[in-house]
């Protein structure tokens, strides 16, 4: 053997003549050490570089090199000399040649990493130090040894010289560890140390934050993720509070192809699988080996070992493969939502219509994260079947035939469950859609939610979603019966299999023994494992299949195809010639030609097709024939949309759109889009925040913010659609001249265009009607046949211009910014979403207990003690009946015992049971047993029956329970939302609110239900199997009272970082979703502009910032689940010792040491399946928390109603206001200042004044939008705030400045809650104009579209006015109402409003001077207050007028 050759024939000595034996000190001393060092020092070699290091490193690396020489040196000498022991010497030099060299290219390395700051691994420091004791006794074996001394023998003696030279670069090495003399101390990396110890104090050390993660953490830090410490301590310490505060994600991960790697995992997942068997094999010779009486304790002492060993590589295998598997979950994740977006960008819009914004954001949502779990499930789909055949066979090695009977039970119960799970599934399927068209109609609701307001709608869209939460809720209803269906299948299962097998195993003629019965009893429990999560698995591979679908036929829309849609070149700029295009069905064609630097206006009546021609430029439609050619289409459009798109961000942040900032030409822009008194008006300037959508400004500010964002990207073609609409004459001659006429002069502009007395500067003008051009030409060709020239041309034109610089755009309020903007130099006014700091507050958790109710909650609980109690009655029922009948037949038995042991068919024993030889205990009167055995089995089975009525009780308790909290919280967060005030709206991002309405309900309904029920079986679980072991082995009370501690510490400094990742992962998700959806509405925009690669980065930003939160919440998860299966180790072993001890001062009890030891098998499961549980209820109870804190923290209206109202109030329509004084907040200027002015029963009001005076606060004022901080406003005498909203709301009418209409028939949007009669509704359509219109597209009860997309803005107005028309109320407030609409239909409008609300009092924030000149007074505010107030004719009459100044000075201006 090796070993003869090496040591001269000896055998292996410790100790020979009088010190350590050479060959152990070569051996064990020398070359094992030395081979550890080179293996470990291996695994530092693919290292991240770096720059120069310091001198400790150096040092290091010399002494390295060093002891590489001096090895080599010795084996020259050894070589030279042959010896005896010459091959020993060979081996142990190579051995450490090899060794220091590896060691001396790691420091090369290393000294390059992030650890050059540091000492590096202490693991290196230790393997240098273990080859130290080789070297001291090779030095002192030398001295002792004649010839090493002697002058004589010149080679014995140069060997000696080498030996002590060695002990220099160990020296040195060892000293350059412990003082690393590194320089600069401002400059500690403290990058991922293995050791966690900064050497520098702790205030300077790296930010957690520029970690990244898993980086040049060595083998023993990534086992145990050590490269986590400095997280999970800042978690501790409370200072997780940033997404930036966490670790990058390691770069390979991200990049990997995933699926080699991903099915390699499979090769570990059948290693873990085999060793679960260890575990009972092994139990099951420990248990004979206890029940024999002179066994030999070696054979206990193996057992134990055995144990020892299998459990740890087990635990250590599998957190391995969960990690592995969650990375590449986490690599497809951000795969799959990168792809969306990107696809989003790039689907043509037709095809998209098929699509709404929720079902959208939903696929980037829920879908995504189901295809992740699929991950998961996967390597489970194989590994069930492969563990459950393992256990037949086990099985038929106990009762031969016998256990088909019971088999067949479970087969037949797999197409039962199969059945359960299509059921599921198909349920599932439809609660998702109703789920999608909730949060459709939640978003809706949101953003009409003034309006809903305004009309007092608030009662029929509760009832609305309740309607749709109920469909969803009866669809849960049945997921929930259905699962406990399976949990109870699944449960009362192995009672009714090990019941069948043992009566045919007796018909069959067989002896039953009790042996047997536990045998089969633990056999049939391992069986139930595979069998019980197989529907579970099936459940998730189909739910990521059915989203898998979802999202493929999202991908399969088709895309734009822009080179397709252009034709190739032209010499003009835009060429348009026999288009035909459709949004979805044909359109007529358009031919158009413009040529380069030209202004073309397009005007024509509301609905004519203006911004499709538009949107057929930009290539937003279908084009079914016909050529259009845009010159340089790459380079993009300026394109400002009718509907002003804005971003949530500052106003800055707006008009750059990503571009550079130069300050010349941004100013020019702000001055030419008359942007720079709203500027001064805003809190912050440019810097202030703007809400989603835009909702913290008024409506002219967002058109003339879209433009400006539209002229600063300076492109060659620009598409303005009706940017002059939603601002006065003025401003818009400004505009026409200033931006579109001097700032844009040489570019090619195609204005679209109600303002027809702009469009004499045109060098070319195209008519529209009915979607198709009817005449291009000079404005002198086109004019005339425009029916309102008119009015044009009429004497009004010299007064056509009365100066308001942004006449009243304020659709919400006076100053352009709402209530709740911080005045301070706050960078984000609407204030980051807060992330709740610290633990779950007790307050959590009794909302859900009482959302579920006391009594059933107290019920659930009950039911799962009782179960926990009968099953481990029942088990321990079966350790009683072994001893019994062990002590009953023991003369007998012990023969057959002995003679069993070492024999190939091993005693198993697991949760559940045990399992002995086939030839146990032979009874001699067996008559007399087998009515004992029917004793046992009658109580067991007993018990057994008691146990499944106690778990369906637990299943159906707790799916009711889960139903109740569902609905209550719901219920609860609706209410709250819809009677929150209005600023709070304006304060909070839609994507915010929405958050709490989908997915954190989503977490109420069905996940937080899920874990809770795990967690709760884990803990009576865990409960149950301390008691059982402290009463089979009461020494284990030992040491697991050290164990507890150490568990609770663990999970306690675990879970503090734990719940702040996921709380930081739920926060970065909201800014993905709400970007998402933002880029949805303004898709138009960002493709026009060619911006759309900067928006997928943004995308990917925040994605990887929320892909950093979850990964490394997966990290922290597997380092504790690592911990707590090694503490799981320490039970088993200590349980195995113990056992074997008490075995030898015979003190035990077989049956119950058996018990014992299958409980404590399971416990790593257990414990780390509590924390996890734990974990994930308190993260689903984040959910429970965020509704909670809208659920009661909202400012809600006053709620109040005035019982004694009369039916018919206000029956003459006087409104007075007495000193009205109104801030939107605390610190801000007043926006009403004391306004005191008396309106008489149906007089007509014109409202008119500068931007921020306070126009569209009168109008916020009187319907109690805001309430006044002093003074009162009367409506015919009746103090308005003794007045319950609803009552008041619904007696005024208002037509909003944002025409806004829900998606559903023209029907609901005119009557939602169905008072009218059709004809009323037609009359009423008839008197806006839209009749024909209505009447084309299908009647009352054609579709609106989303939003209302199937009307033009202009149409979308009449029919918000047609809304006002039906309430006939006796105050109608008009805040300009028509600006998108031609003059023609203003006119016919204005007649209309004149004659139906004759008797009516009317008040009115208008643009054009006609509307005003004819109303009965006009009012003119100025800084919240009243400047003038009288007719017309008397203000224009009076010179100090400003009234007469503004109409006056607008018409000399221009003429």
């Amino acid at each position: 053997t090796i070993d003869a050759v090496m040591c001269a024939n000896n055998p292996f000595p410790l100790w020979q003549n009088g010190h350590i034996g050479a060959c152990f000190n070569q051996l064990v001393l020398g070359a094992l050490p030395h081979a550890g060092m080179a293996i470990f020092s291996a695994c530092y070699l693919s290292m991240a570089r770096y720059t120069s290091p310091p001198c400790g490193w150096t040092l290091r690396l010399v002494s390295a090199l060093l002891a590489v020489l001096l090895f080599t040196a010795d084996v020259i000498l050894v070589s030279i000399l042959q010896q005896d022991d010459m091959y020993l010497d060979l081996l142990s030099d190579c051995c450490a040649i090899l060794a220091w060299l590896v060691h001396f290219s790691a420091i090369i390395v290393l000294q390059k990493t992030a650890f050059r700051r540091t000492r590096g691994p202490p693991l290196l420091f230790l393997l240098v130090l273990l080859s130290a004791p080789n070297l001291v006794i090779t030095l002192m074996v030398y001295c002792e040894t004649e010839g090493y001394l002697n002058l004589t023998e010149p080679l014995k003696l140069a060997r000696f010289v080498l030996a002590s030279a060695r002990t220099l670069p160990v020296l040195v090495y060892l000293l350059a560890f412990v003082f690393p003399c590194i320089s600069d101390a401002g400059y500690a990396l403290h990058v991922n140390m293995v050791d966690g110890s900064p050497l520098i104090q702790e205030s300077i050390q790296q930010d957690t934050g520029e970690i990244v993660a898993e980086d040049s953490s060595g083998c023993i830090s990534r086992l145990f993720y050590l490269w986590l410490t400095p997280l999970l301590r800042r978690g501790q310490r409370g200072e997780l509070e940033r997404p930036a505060d966490v670790c990058h994600l390691p770069r390979k991960h991200l990049l990997n192809a995933f699926s080699l790697r991903y099915y390699m995992l499979g090769v570990l997942k059948v290693v873990v699988n085999m060793l679960s068997f260890t575990g009972p094999l092994l139990l099951s010779s420990l248990v004979n080996f206890m029940e024999e009486e002179g066994a030999p304790v070696s054979i206990g002492a193996w057992c134990a070992l055995g144990l020892f060993v299998t459990t740890l590589l087990s635990s250590v295998l599998r957190n391995i493969f969960v990690f592995e598997v969650s990375k590449v979950a986490l690599s497809a994740r951000a795969a799959l939502v990168s792809a969306i977006y990107s696809k989003a960008l790039r689907v043509s819009g037709s095809s998209l219509t098929g699509f709404t914004l929720g079902e959208v954001v939903n696929l980037m949502s829920t879908d995504t994260d189901r295809v992740g779990n699929f991950f998961s499930s996967f390597h489970e789909l194989w590994s069930l079947p492969f563990r459950f055949s393992i256990t037949l066979y086990l099985l038929y090695l106990q009762v031969g035939v016998a256990f088909l009977s019971g088999l067949g039970v479970a087969l037949l119960l797999v197409p039962f469950n199969k059945f359960l799970a299509s059921r599921i599934l198909s349920n599932n399927k439809d609660m998702l859609r109703h789920k999608d068209s909730r949060v459709k109609l939640m978003t809706e609701i949101l953003f009409g939610i003034r309006v809903i307001k305004f009309y007092n709608w608030e009662p029929h869209f509760t009832q609305k979603v309740a309607e749709r939460r109920k469909q969803e809720l009866s669809h849960l209803k049945a997921i929930k019966y259905l699962d406990a269906m399976c949990v109870y299948t699944w449960a009362a299962l192995p009672v009714v299999i090990s019941i069948l097998t043992f009566v045919t195993y007796v018909m069959l003629g067989n002896q039953l023994t009790a042996a047997k019965v536990f045998t089969t009893l633990a056999l049939v429990g391992m069986l139930i494992i595979p069998l019980n999560c197989f529907p579970w698995v099936l459940n998730g591979i189909l739910e990521a299949k059915v989203s898998l679908e979802r999202i493929q036929r999202f991908f399969k829309l088709t895309n734009q195809d822009l080179q397709a849609y252009y034709a190739l070149d032209s010499q003009t700029s835009v060429l348009l010639s026999q288009g035909t295009f459709s949004w979805q069905s044909p359109g007529a064609p358009d031919p158009s030609k413009e040529g380069e630097g030209s202004l073309v206006v397009v005007v024509g009546k509301a609905g004519c097709g203006k911004s499709s021609l538009l949107a057929a430029l930009t290539g937003e439609l279908n084009r079914l024939s016909g050529v259009v050619y845009v010159a340089d289409r790459e380079a993009g459009f300026g394109l400002a949309a009718q509907e002003p798109w804005i971003q949530h961000a500052s106003v800055r942040a707006n008009i750059l759109f990503g571009k550079d900032y130069d300050p010349h030409f941004y100013q020019a822009v702000i001055e030419a889009c008359a942007l720079s008194d709203d500027l001064n008006v805003l809190p912050n300037g440019d810097k202030t925040e703007v809400g989603e959508n835009g909702v913290t400004l008024s409506g002219g500010q967002k058109a003339r913010l879209a433009l400006a964002r539209a002229v600063y990207m300076d492109k060659d073609i620009y598409l303005l659609d009706d940017p002059l609409a939603a601002v006065d004459t003025d401003v818009a001659e400004h505009l026409m001249q200033k931006c579109i006429m001097e700032l844009l002069r040489g570019k090619t502009r195609i204005l679209c265009t109600h303002r027809i007395e702009f469009v004499d500067k045109a060098d070319l003008m195209v008519l529209m009607d009915n979607g198709t051009i009817i005449k291009t030409g000079s404005p002198a060709e086109i004019l005339p046949l425009v029916e309102a020239v008119v009015f044009f041309l009429s004497s009004c034109c010299r007064c056509s211009s009365w100066f308001e610089t942004d006449g009243g755009e304020q659709d919400e309020d006076a100053l352009g910014f709402p209530p709740d903007l911080c005045v301070d130099d706050d960078a984000d006014p609407l204030g980051a979403e807060q992330k709740q700091v610290g633990g779950l507050a007790w307050r959590v958790y009794q909302t859900y207990w009482v959302a579920v109710g006391g009594v059933l909650a107290s019920s659930v609980l009950m039911s799962l003690l009782l179960m926990q109690a009968s099953k481990n009655i029942s088990d321990w029922w079966l350790s009683h009946w072994i001893s019994e009948l062990k002590n009953n037949g023991s003369t007998t038995s012990n023969a057959s015992f002995t003679g069993s042991f070492g024999s190939s068919h091993l005693l198993l024993f697991s949760p559940g049971g045990l399992m002995s030889p086939l030839h146990s205990l032979q009874t001699s009167p067996s008559s007399n047993m087998s009515s004992d055995v029917k004793f046992y089995l009658m109580v067991y089975s007993s018990i057994a029956a008691a146990n499944t009525v106690f778990t369906a009780l637990r299943a159906f308790l707790f799916a009711y329970g889960a139903i109740c909290a569902a609905t209550a919280i719901h219920n609860r967060l609706l209410d709250r939302i819809l009677k929150a005030t209005v600023s709070f709206f304006d304060t909070t991002p839609l994507g915010r609110i929405l958050n709490r309405f989908s997915s954190d309900l989503y977490s109420v309904d069905d996940s937080l239900p899920f874990i809770l029920n795990i967690l709760l079986a884990n803990i009576f679980g865990l409960l149950g199997m301390l008691v059982v072991m402290s009463y089979g082995l009461p020494w284990v009370l030992l040491p697991l009272l050290p164990l507890a501690l150490l568990y609770h510490r663990t999970q306690h400094f675990y879970r503090h970082t734990s719940r702040e990742l996921k709380r930081l992962y739920s926060l970065t998700l909201s800014p993905i979703y709400s970007h998402f959806s933002e880029t949805l509405t303004g898709l138009g925009t960002i493709r026009a502009s060619g911006s759309s690669i900067r928006f997928e980065e943004e995308s990917a930003k925040r994605l990887e910032q929320n892909q950093r939160c979850l990964f490394l919440s997966n990290a922290a998860m597997q380092w504790l689940d690592i911990r707590l299966q090694l503490i799981g180790v320490a039970v088993v072993t200590g349980l195995a010792v113990i056992a074997v001890v008490q075995h030898q001062f015979r003190s035990v009890d077989p049956g119950l040491v058996g018990l014992s030891l299958s409980y404590a098998l399971s416990i790593t499961t257990l414990l780390s399946g509590l924390i996890f549980s734990f974990t994930q209820t308190e993260m689903q109870l984040v959910s429970v928390e965020r509704t909670e804190e809208y659920s009661t923290g909202l400012p809600t209206e006053p709620q109040h109603q005035n019982a004694q109202l009369p039916a018919s109030w206000p029956e003459r329509g006087l409104l007075e206001f007495r000193g009205a004084v109104l801030a939107y907040r605390d610190g801000l200027p007043n926006a009403l200042d004391g306004v005191s002015l008396v309106v008489r029963p149906g007089e007509k009001v014109g409202i008119v004044g500068r931007t921020g005076s306070g126009k569209s606060t009168l109008f916020l004022a009187l319907f109690r939008m805001v309430e006044l901080n002093q003074g009162q406003i009367l409506l015919d005498g009746l103090d308005i705030s003794t007045v319950g909203l609803g009552q008041l709301r619904s007696r005024l009418a208002i037509i909003p400045q944002d025409p806004f209409l829900f998606s559903g028939t023209i029907r609901e949007n005119l009557d939602p809650c169905g008072c009218q009669s059709d004809q009323q509704l037609l009359d009423v359509l008839d008197q806006c104009h839209l009749s024909s219109v209505v009447s084309r597209m299908g009647g009352l009860d054609a579709e609106a579209g989303e939003r209302g997309k199937f009307f033009s803005v202009g149409q979308r107005q009449l029919l918000c006015l047609a809304r006002a028309f039906l309430t006939r109320s006796k105050v109608l407030c008009i805040d300009e109402a028509t600006a998108s609409v031609d003059q023609k239909t203003d006119k016919l409008l204005q007649q209309t409003i004149r004659e139906e609300f004759r008797e009516q009092t009317v008040l009115t924030i208008a643009h054009r001077i006609n509307t005003i000149m004819d109303c009965d007074r006009v009012l003119v505010m100025c800084g919240g207050k009243v400047a003038e107030f009288d007719t017309p004719t008397a203000l224009l009459q009076s010179d100090s007028s400003i009234f007469h100044r503004l109409v006056g000075g607008g018409a000399t201006e221009r003429h």
